[in-house]
């Protein structure tokens, strides 16, 4: 069977050669993308290549020629959130298919409350010699510097949960951003039909380019949009950047108190959990609440009643397909699509048991 295929295999590039008018030798460096041949006679091969369907077998190939390519993961780590645990569960179960294709892979954890963590380690891997790269842009200034030098260098990246508006990244991998926050607006309405809304970003990063600001942009959208003259909802917001649970309780509450007629509170990620922790000290359990993310503490606030809905993202699938998409682009040489949208998933106390992220 084994030399069934090979032959097959030879006598589709024979074809090819044939019908280019070029020899075995250079149809081998098209199919393989290597140098050597001018842009005017890859572009025929590759024409006949798609005309006859031929599939050449490229991960044969690098077994055959134990060729290797390092791939770094640059994502945040779990010391405050244990929602990082799953992207990183993801990566690692890519990396468990595709390792024996001659796949190195790295992985670089920052720390969500220091930026200078995030500089050194792209640092580390622009010096390193890699050929991808999988990445969380947390920190977006930062993050703008490291993709500029990646792009410069001609190392394709891909993005994971976030994106970096601009950037020439080879994928995003993640939610609509957008269309998430007009999910959780949407949420809101059937509940609330006037009255005033808290809207809640817990970050120490916020800028004109965060992921929770287009997560608000898409919030307000909706939120506009079906206020009526006799249903209007006023949207009441406040930015922490001071992110432990004491610091998210005393803003919090400052607000509430300021504003005793808010009915709902959205926060714009997995946080939501510290706002949780308040409400149910405070008893103020009767606040609609909603946030994001399937981690323990929001699982625990999530049965007993103190968060009402949790908006999945997929985390684990997010760094699984993250690095499948760096494969398949810098190792089988196939087009990628460019945004690679997550499931928007609505999570209550009736299916959290049955909810996989």
């Amino acid at each position: 069977m084994k030399k069934e295929r090979a032959e097959g295999q030879l006598s589709g590039v024979k074809e090819i050669a044939r019908r280019a008018g070029v020899s075995i030798a250079t149809v081998d460096r098209v199919i393989h993308n290597r140098k050597g041949v001018s842009e005017a006679t890859r572009q025929r091969i590759n024409e006949i290549i798609e005309d006859i369907g031929f599939q050449p077998n490229i991960l044969a190939s690098r077994l055959a020629s134990k060729k290797t390519n390092r791939f770094a993961v640059l994502i945040p780590n779990a010391s405050e959130t244990d929602y990082w645990e799953a992207p990183r569960k993801g990566v690692e179960r890519a990396y468990q298919e595709i390792k024996q294709y001659g796949i190195q892979l790295e992985q670089f954890l920052f720390d969500l409350n220091d930026k200078t963590t995030f500089a050194k380690h792209a640092t580390t891997i622009l010096d390193g010699d890699f050929d991808g790269v999988v990445l969380a842009p947390s920190f977006v200034n930062e993050a703008r510097k490291f993709t500029a030098a990646c792009e410069s260098r001609k190392i394709p990246y891909v993005f994971v949960n976030s994106d970096v508006p601009g950037a020439e990244s080879l994928a995003y991998v993640g939610p609509h951003l957008f269309k998430s926050g007009r999910l959780a607006g949407q949420l809101i309405r059937f509940g609330v039909k006037s009255g005033k809304v808290l809207l809640v970003n817990i970050s120490r990063e916020i800028d004109a380019y965060h992921h929770l600001l287009r997560k608000e942009e898409g919030f307000r959208s909706y939120i506009n949009r079906t206020n009526k003259k006799n249903s209007v909802i006023h949207i009441e917001k406040i930015d922490i950047t001071v992110t432990n649970d004491k610091a998210v309780g005393e803003a919090v509450g400052a607000v509430l108190e300021a504003h005793a007629d808010v009915a709902a509170i959205f926060v714009t990620n997995s946080r939501v959990r510290s706002v949780a922790k308040y409400l149910r000290k405070r008893r103020k359990n009767k606040l609609t609440l909603i946030g994001y993310d399937l981690i323990e503490e929001n699982i625990g606030y999530l049965t007993e009643g103190t968060i009402d809905f949790l908006i999945g993202q997929k985390p684990e699938e997010q760094g699984y397909l993250g690095l499948m998409v760096l494969f398949q682009a810098v190792v089988m040489g196939k087009k990628i699509d460019k945004e690679q949208y997550m499931p928007i998933d609505i999570i209550t106390r009736e299916n959290v048991e049955f909810y996989k992220n």
